[in-house]
């Protein structure tokens, strides 16, 4: 194969701890154009070796794993950078599972019952940067934006607005506080009020979920 016919493939990295779910997602990409799976883990803790060495354009990425969960592993990739998009594929669509994954940096959230055409269109788009939800994760969370009161529904002020960009430069608190004229504080206090607004619990979420909402960027 031609390098142009490789850098025409998306190249894919399976995160799952069931081997005979890595396998069934391995041939059906192998058996597919436009795919190279360049390996697999196990766990969330494996998922980031791996995609450091692999440097996918897509991570299909499962939740819940012994020794390393998927949240925990978007949540790194995010704060690292990296280069893939996280595609998690998983059976669970409560909200207590879909909302940390995007929450931590998932480009998609798509559920294993997918038809493998919908898989292939999903993972496409993935590694274009295009957000991809299944039909029922989607209505959940138009639903949880448009209850009243529930987190992550309340505008940021300007003076968050311009903490949050900050933190996404990663600048300390210390150096906000320098640059903003103002204690140390009183950036915990808009971090504190920031969060609950967005509905996190850290930097890496507010900033992730900054970017996913169209805040910062």
């Amino acid at each position: 194969m031609t390098d142009s016919a490789l850098n025409d493939q998306v190249s894919l990295l399976i995160v799952d701890d069931h081997p005979v779910v890595r396998d069934g997602l391995r041939g059906m990409f192998e058996n597919a154009p436009g795919f190279r799976v360049l390996g697999e883990a196990s766990n969330g803790v494996e998922a980031l070796e791996r995609a450091a060495a692999l440097d996918p354009d897509v991570i299909l990425m499962d939740l819940r794993m012994p020794g390393g969960g998927g949240v925990d592993a978007i949540r790194e990739l995010t704060r690292r950078a990296a280069r893939a998009k996280v595609l998690v594929l998983t059976t669970y669509d409560t909200d207590s599972d879909t909302l940390p994954a995007i929450e931590a940096g998932a480009t998609g959230y798509l559920l294993k019952d997918a038809p493998r055409d919908e898989l292939f269109t999903a993972v496409r788009a993935a590694a274009e940067g295009r957000t991809v939800l299944s039909p029922a994760v989607a209505s959940r969370l138009v639903s949880a934006v448009r209850t009243p009161g529930a987190p992550g529904n309340e505008p940021l002020s300007a003076r968050e607005r311009e903490v949050l960009a900050l933190v996404a430069k990663g600048t300390s608190n210390r150096e906000i506080a320098r640059e903003l004229f103002i204690s140390e504080a009183t950036v915990k206090t808009h971090l504190t009020h920031l969060y609950a607004k967005l509905g996190v619990k850290d930097r890496a979420a507010a900033v992730a979920t900054a970017y996913q909402r169209g805040i910062l960027g």
